[in-house]
């Protein structure tokens, strides 16, 4: 059994309208599918579900939904060309970033910042 194929990866979000206002701006994903409590974007080959937290508890039953501010739970990496330039961008769109940029010891360039759900985004690439 090989389990290496990821093809959706579902974020609990506190608040939909402005989570998908913020992917739209940021990502410009192309919407697959939305409703009043999701959204499923594309991302090339991996599709991100945005779901109201409200509805997250009969996906992860017995386990709970974290409570929002409880701090980061995961961090999601998307390689780009040039992390410096990427977060000129952002900061464009009006976008915060928590750390960086910032050379790291594993021969990475790195920078990250939150969703309105707090979810962790990180831009990346390789030191020459």
């Amino acid at each position: 059994m090989k389990l290496d194929a990821i093809e959706v990866v579902t974020l609990f979000v506190y608040d939909i309208n402005a989570t998908k206002a913020f992917y739209a701006k940021v990502f410009t994903a192309e919407v697959l599918f939305e409703d009043a409590v999701s959204a499923v974007l594309q991302f090339s080959g991996t599709m991100l579900n945005l779901l109201l937290a409200s509805e997250a508890p009969e996906l992860v039953t017995p386990s709970a939904v974290a409570v929002p501010g409880a701090g980061a739970a995961m961090l999601l990496t998307i390689r780009v060309d040039n992390v410096d330039a990427t977060c000129a961008e952002l900061a464009t769109l009006g976008v915060s970033l928590l750390n960086g940029p910032m050379d790291r010891p594993w021969g990475r360039r790195t920078a990250a910042f939150a969703d309105p759900s707090g979810h962790v985004w990180e831009v990346a690439h390789e030191i020459g």
